[in-house]
């Protein structure tokens, strides 16, 4: 089994031409003594809209560890993939993250469940897991709700695990994600669930639970911190338990998912895998795509006119640009500003209110996550767009490298 390293980093390239900068965060990352894996990931739904290929993510990133000269593992992900997608990813990639959000919350035939209880009789009663002050009680009741949640959804994951072991045997990382539900999963929860894992023999190396608070796409965390960190806090003590109580591998580490821009989050993470000595994985794509029109944007010129182009074009579809990011965006259309506004506005307008700097006056959160779900927009502008990359390469790497490294590898690892 192709093993993760302890840290690892999740960045997406919407358009394929920032890998050498993202990298280049993560090479100046190891200059400062922390040791990070590169995980270049694309879903198939921005595969769709973009209309590229996995095959194009691999040249990404192989073209720039080889232009930066990195000997460090890296890794390409098959972003949130099942059975009716995943074998386009079969040759690209080396980690394939298993998106079981479809059968989460449907139940397994009622036999299946009842075999499930049957099974766990010896966690009945009390369950101490060291570094959780009250044990659990666990009755026939809580199994059955728990198998009733989860039970067909990880055996869809112990299928996909399946099939594409079958066609690229154990060379690739496999991640587990549960995050798109509901509501958070429970310590006792993520622990059950990593017993269903074990029982399918899926070997999880990181799992996504759903934490406590909205993680909407391109901001900060809305929630309740202190919740959220008794919630990691507890889910670190039950992975350490489950690896050994379970056999699970050892490197299983919690993921985060839409984990960019959660700067009020990074501080608490950074203590906690620290007290834990844990390993962690994070996903940050769409920061990038942002970088890149703050970029075009503090070009000014044609680079500025693009950016503001792009808002004018997905300002009257902002209906349709949301939708599909609905559970993952928090967008008050009234509090957008009108595009005639907007073309007026100049580079340092532009950028302020675009940039993820909350002690700015002029930072509009509405704004910045409305432009994340633009992207679609500026794929339909073509080679416009990405000869304006080129063209701007200078501004749109300097911002996605230093995002990445100084907001984001810093607070979270250093």
């Amino acid at each position: 089994m192709k093993q993760i390293e302890r840290f690892s980093l999740g960045m997406g390239d919407r358009f394929a031409h920032e890998g050498k900068a993202q990298l280049q965060a993560i090479v100046q990352a190891g200059k400062a003594g922390i040791n990070l894996a590169p995980v270049w990931n694309k879903s198939n739904r921005e595969h769709t809209i973009i209309k590229s290929k996995p095959d194009d993510v691999r040249l990404e990133a192989n073209t720039a560890v080889k232009a930066l000269g990195w000997g460090g593992a890296y890794y390409v992900d098959a972003d949130h993939i099942g059975l009716a997608t995943v074998d386009n990813f079969i040759s690209a990639c080396d980690f394939f993250t298993l998106d079981v959000a479809d059968f989460t919350g449907k139940a397994a035939p009622k036999n299946d469940i009842e075999q499930f209880v049957k099974e766990q009789g010896k966690y009945r009663g009390s369950l101490v897991i060291p570094g959780i002050s009250a044990p659990f009680e666990i009755n026939d009741d809580l199994l059955r709700r728990a198998a009733s949640k989860f039970l067909l959804s990880i055996k869809e994951a112990g299928r996909i695990y399946r099939h594409v072991r079958e066609r690229k045997g154990d060379d690739f990382v496999t991640e587990v994600s549960v995050d798109e539900t509901d509501t958070p999963q429970t310590p006792i929860e993520l622990f059950l669930i990593l017993v269903m894992l074990a029982r399918e023999k899926v070997p999880a190396q990181t799992i996504a639970p759903k934490f406590t608070g909205r993680f909407n796409k391109g901001v900060d965390y809305v929630g309740n911190l202190a919740q959220f960190e008794k919630e990691f806090d507890e889910d670190l003590a039950v992975i350490s338990f489950a690896v050994r109580e379970l056999g699970l591998p050892p490197m299983l580490k919690l993921s985060v998912h839409s984990g960019s821009d959660k700067f009020s989050l990074y501080p608490i993470i950074n203590r906690l895998i620290k007290k834990h000595k844990a390993g962690l994985h994070v996903k940050t794509a769409g920061t990038t795509w942002l970088e890149e029109v703050i970029g075009l944007a503090e070009a000014g010129g044609d680079g500025l006119r693009i950016a503001q182009e792009i808002y004018a074009k997905a300002y009257p579809r902002a209906a349709e640009l949301i939708a599909p990011y609905a559970p993952v965006v928090d967008i008050d259309v009234s509090r957008l500003p009108a595009p005639d506004k907007v073309a007026k506005w100049t580079s340092g307008d532009f950028v302020m209110t675009l940039r993820h700097d909350q002690s700015c006056a002029g930072y509009n959160p509405q704004f910045r996550q409305f432009i994340h779900v633009s992207f679609k927009v500026a794929a339909e502008l073509g080679t416009r767009y990405t000869d304006a990359l080129k063209e701007y390469a200078d501004m749109t790497s300097r911002n996605v490298t230093t995002n990445l490294f100084k907001r984001h590898i810093i607070p979270l690892f250093k």
